[in-house]
């Protein structure tokens, strides 16, 4: 009576769950079922609520709750307890067809999970979890209802084979890996084949179906939603990103052959397409575009060139009946179908197909028809100009003597695609619609494809874009120089609007020449293009006091951008007819005059376009990609514009260097400066008075600032305003700090920042230590700072100076970390408010340790305690973090391993000296590291482990007394800690033992090399304990197969000695290669249990 009470209690909290209003009932209920789903009778009780069926809710629950079950190791169901939950499963469906569809999923689910986990299962030598088509047969031969679970079952479990769920992830890819090749193998030819004579079936009776009764649509659904789950199989275990869609092959085995061959299943999918509802037919459209996508070596010469006639002749019939397209999802995937018919086939193939004039032109026709259609499914353009882009491409390789005709046709898809941008332009502005242009990602995507197609018969591109440039730029040119109305306005703003995608079009019909060969009458036309588009930003540029069109401002930086790339810089030829064009036109004579019209448009939007923020920092890339160029820096600085810049870097030309603008917008001051760094360095040399001259405005702004903060106890001082100058300053420092990376711009710089200005910076981080958006910069200067970029921080022998910056170094982590301490922030915020300065702190102190300008060995010599305190203010920052923290945040876990690296590898005697606590944690944080997602931090890991167990070896043997002929000194009370924390917690070395030996044995080690070398000192260090574990994985193998095993571990430690020297070490990781062969090998055998593989570790 009591199970009966609970059981009805528990469907009251299913319904409170899945119905109350109130969600701090439903919290409560969820509660109390999280705790029913730990309990240890939950199996009993599950079975109760399933026998009960008296309410959908319960019966979902116990369906997850038992999958959650079988899904545990650590449960411990045993071969029999399994069996009978999914035999019960399967009675339990049979007899209850009739269940909501969630309570079916949520059982069809539970089948699914336990028939993967339990495939390797034998009973008496049969693998009792195998016969799923002979079970399920009896379900496909019963009612439409029966016949649906059926085929649930099989294309769930179909998924299940095919994805790594959160249980897997715990468990080796390699394991999943094998149940699924051995369920591709063994069952999943004969499956696809049942759903194709299922569907077959239904093609011939597809009259008498009434596709309006919910059972036989949801059927059909599922027969073709299995028939995809089929054909969308990871066959090779590649685990293909869905982003990289359409570059997809179907690696299809070699024993399905037979029906592709027969050209019957391609026939039938492309008979269901016509002959089912639109709410079925993209179904069958995505089954067609995986069969279009079988991969190449499948077939011969002649069976290919056969397929592909049965294909293009299917597709040339859909396009001649075309009216099912007129449904978005059918119309997205016969794009889809259409792109696959050039990413899997040679245009050579193509065009030797019967009927292939026939299907290019219908093609073609519709391919002009979805472009003029702009607002229908834009997000299917991309498969439809990826054909033609890639078909276009590959005209150089045909070597076909059948006409491609792509002369023909492509201009017609270029002219289309071009016109109906225009067109859109009035309808947006007119109706008020969403911009195609808000979304420059798309339009970049479509124009990057454009400008390969636009080069087929490119005299007609650029013929059709001067006559449509010329017309809208005469029309917009008129509309100016009148005074406008608001009917006019709104002319000017689709005038506007078309010169822009002109604009994009013309830089992308620019960009393309990179992908041909080009002549010199392609540069020539080119040379028309860029004309128009110089004096049009000639006429822009003229008005920009009145305002101007961002839109169109975007797409001209967009066009100097693809024209910076082509025709300037260090590869171009000066000959080119581009230049000769503009000479002629536009008195541009040599690349020095098209460089001054850069400048001039970078100054011209840096002094007028301060108020937006995209402009800006597009134009500063452009700045900076230019001073990136040996040969284009040096010409860039013989122009007067260069030397105005260089001479006048103030808010006064410049409006975006004020401290007026918004501080998210100060960001882009470091790029600035960066570019004017390179600029300067130039002609630079150790000209102090030149560089002096440069900094006068940074000067004069610190000064002004440091003035600032003096008065910053009193009533009258401007917190805000001193705020946002540092912002600033820290940021244009620090642009200039990254670009001056030779020895003599580097001192003069560290001579002019230090002593004079460094206090203040100091000041700021105490004053404003809570605020990130000031710590923020100032750290990331001084990170900056003490970077040896390329080898700039090369000392002279009586210079202090690298001791000194360390100093300052030290100064500012220590006196921002003891702040930040002291700092409570809400747990949603912990990273932007704390944890971001902190992760640049590790940053800062891991490029001073690693940058060989200090020898940190004088700081303990002196009594100077710089070194320590940055070293102690590093723990008390770390054991403020939750070690969950450390791998939930990836940029500071990269900071934080690569600096603890740097501390395992330089300085163990400070690690040594750490209270047990500390050690643990930092140990502990390794362990977890050791299996991180992230191969940098795993490897760090590595070899953190390596310097720490190195260490513990050697002082190990220096207490025993080891070394013959050696006086037995005495180990320093580091090592001696050390020693006694290892002693007193036995386990943390033992655990992280297990877990590299398990990496190695059973993951997919990407590292093995980094993963073999703290493994050799472990095992030395721990010898009892891996003695056990050796023992432990020998008795969890199949009898037949623990010789075997024992064998390997002996050959494992073959020739092996009892120290840590390089020959030992190598000879190893040797021996670990192929020990891991040897395992994987027989991992992928057939008679692994693979439950004795994940539980091998545990015990």
């Amino acid at each position: 009576m009591n199970h009966v009470q609970e059981v009805r209690q528990l469907e009251l909290l299913c319904k409170q769950l899945y119905e109350s209003h109130d969600s701090g009932h439903r919290a409560e209920a969820e509660k109390a079922l999280v705790g029913f789903q730990n309990a240890p009778d939950t199996l009993t009780k599950c079975q109760l609520l399933l026998d009960r069926g008296d309410s959908a809710y319960a019966q979902l629950l116990a369906a997850t709750t038992l999958a959650k079950l079988v899904s545990r190791p650590s449960q411990g169901l045993s071969l029999q307890h399994r069996l009978d939950i999914r035999n019960y499963v399967l009675n339990y469906l049979a007899t209850q067809p009739k269940l909501p569809n969630f309570v079916i999923q949520a059982l069809v689910t539970l089948f699914a999970r336990i028939s993967k986990l339990g495939w390797f299962d034998s009973d008496k030598e049969e693998y009792v979890f195998r016969n799923v088509v002979t079970d399920i047969t009896k379900f496909l031969q019963g009612s439409v209802e029966h016949c649906m679970i059926g085929v649930q079952l099989l294309s769930q479990l179909t998924c299940e084979m095919n994805q790594i769920s959160e249980v897997d992830v715990n468990r080796s890819f390699t394991k999943h890996r094998k149940i699924a090749s051995s369920f591709r193998d063994s069952q999943l030819f004969e499956i696809f084949r049942l759903s194709c004579s299922l569907l077959s079936t239904a093609r011939e009776n597809c009259k008498s179906l009434n596709f309006s009764d919910e059972a036989q649509h949801g059927l059909m659904t599922q027969l073709l939603r299995l028939a995809q789950n089929c054909l969308t199989f990871d066959f090779i275990g590649t685990s293909t990103d869905e982003s990289s869609d359409d570059l997809c092959t179907v690696q299809i085995p070699t024993s399905w052959r037979p029906a592709f061959l027969d050209f019957t299943t391609l026939k039938l999918f492309f008979d269901l397409y016509h002959s089912l509802p639109n709410t079925l037919s993209s179904l069958a459209l995505s089954c067609l575009v995986q069969i279009a996508s079988v991969r190449r070596s499948l077939f011969s010469n002649t069976e290919r060139a056969k397929f592909l006639t049965h294909l293009v002749n299917g597709v040339k019939h859909i396009l001649q009946n075309p009216q099912g397209l007129s449904d978005p999802e059918n119309y997205h995937e016969f794009c889809r179908l259409l792109a696959r018919l050039k990413s899997n086939y040679q245009l050579g193939e193509l065009v030797m197909v019967e009927n292939y004039p026939e299907a290019i032109q219908l093609i073609a026709k519709f391919t002009v028809q979805s472009l003029q259609m702009w607002q229908f499914a834009p997000n299917s353009v991309h498969y439809l100009l990826s054909l033609w882009q890639r078909m276009v491409a590959s005209v150089p390789y045909v070597k076909a003597t059948e006409p491609h005709l792509l002369e023909t046709y492509t201009p017609e898809v270029s002219n289309a695609y071009i016109t109906s941008r225009l067109e859109s332009v009035a309808v947006v502005v007119r109706e008020g619609l969403e911009d195609p242009l808000d979304d420059l990602g798309m339009v970049q995507q479509q124009l990057e494809q454009l400008s390969v197609i636009g080069r087929c018969e490119y005299q007609k591109t650029c013929t059709l874009l001067v006559q449509l440039f010329d017309q809208a730029a005469r029309t917009y040119q008129e509309l100016m120089a009148q005074t406008a109305s608001p009917a006019q306005q709104i002319e000017i703003t689709i005038q506007e609007g078309q010169l822009t995608w002109l604009v994009y079009i013309i830089g992308s019909a620019i960009g393309g020449r990179v992908s041909f060969h080009s002549n010199d009458e392609h540069d020539a036309m080119d040379g028309e293009l860029v004309c128009r588009v110089l004096q049009l930003m000639n006429l822009t540029d003229s008005r920009l006091a009145q305002g101007g069109c961002e839109k169109l401002e975007l797409a001209m930086l967009s066009f100097f951008e693809q024209f910076r790339k082509i025709y300037v810089g260090d590869q171009v030829q000066k000959n080119s007819k581009v230049y000769r064009r503009l000479s002629d036109v536009l008195g541009l004579n040599d690349e020095a005059m098209v460089l001054s019209v850069f400048i001039r448009k970078i100054i011209t939007n840096l002094k007028y376009w301060g108020r937006s923020e995209q402009i800006i920092s597009k134009t500063l890339q452009l700045l900076n990609d230019l001073s990136v160029g040996y040969s284009c820096v040096r010409k860039l600085v013989k122009l007067e514009e260069v030397q105005f810049m260089l001479n006048n870097h103030t808010s006064e030309h410049f409006p975006f260097l004020g401290n007026s603008v918004a501080v998210s917008e100060m960001r882009c001051r470091s790029m600035f400066y960066t570019s004017l760094g390179r600029l300067l360095m130039v002609d630079l040399g150790e000209d102090e008075e030149r560089f002096h001259t440069f900094m006068l405005p940074l000067t004069a702004a610190l000064e002004s600032l440091g003035r600032l903060m003096g008065a910053a106890d009193t009533p009258l001082f401007a917190a805000e305003e001193a705020k946002k100058a540092l912002i600033g300053l820290a940021r244009d420092l620090r642009g200039l700090a990254y670009a001056f990376n030779t020895k003599p711009s580097y001192m003069m710089l560290f001579d002019w920042i230090y002593p004079n200005y460094t206090p203040i910076l100091l000041h700021a981080v105490e004053l404003w230590h809570h605020e990130p958006q000031v710590t923020t910069p100032v750290l990331k200067l001084f990170a900056e700072l003490v970077q040896n970029r390329t080898q700039r921080l090369q000392f002279d022998v009586s210079s202090p100076n690298g001791i000194l910056l360390f100093r300052e170094a030290s100064k500012v982590i220590c006196s921002y970390g003891n702040h930040i301490l002291n700092v409570e922030v809400p747990k949603d915020q912990i990273y932007p408010l704390k944890l971001k300065g902190i992760s640049i702190c590790f940053s800062m102190l891991k490029a001073a340790l690693c940058g060989s300008y200090v020898n940190f060995g004088v700081f303990r010599l002196y009594g100077d305690e710089a070194l320590d305190n940055a070293l102690n203010t590093f723990v008390k920052l770390l054991l403020s973090i939750p070690q969950s923290d450390l791998l939930d945040y990836p940029k500071l876990s990269a900071t934080y391993y690569v600096l603890l690296e740097c501390l395992a590898q330089d300085h163990m005697a400070f690690l040594s000296t750490l209270e047990p606590r500390v050690f643990l944690y930092i140990l502990s944080s390794i362990s977890e590291g050791l299996t991180a997602l992230d191969t940098m931090v795993c490897t760090g890991c590595c070899a953190t482990l390596d310097h720490i167990v190195s260490y513990l070896f050697k002082q190990l043997y220096q207490k025993a007394g080891v070394y013959p002929g050696k006086k037995s000194a005495s180990v320093p009370g580091g090592g001696e800690l050390f020693l006694q924390v290892l002693e007193q917690h036995p386990g943390i070395l033992q655990q992280i033992l297990s877990t590299v030996l398990n990496v190695i044995m059973f993951e997919d080690c990407r590292n093995q090399w980094s993963m073999s070398r703290p493994l050799l000192g472990l095992i030395l260090l721990n010898e009892e304990y891996f003695n056990q574990l050796r023992q432990n994985i020998i008795r969890s193998q199949p009898v037949d197969k623990q010789g075997a095993m024992a064998q390997w571990f002996e050959n494992l430690m073959d020739g092996i000695e009892r120290n840590l020297l390089t020959k030992n070490r190598d000879r190893f990781t040797q021996n670990l290669s192929m020990f891991r062969r040897d395992i994987n090998d027989f991992l992928k055998g057939p008679n692994m249990s693979a439950n004795s593989v994940s539980d091998m570790m545990t015990s």
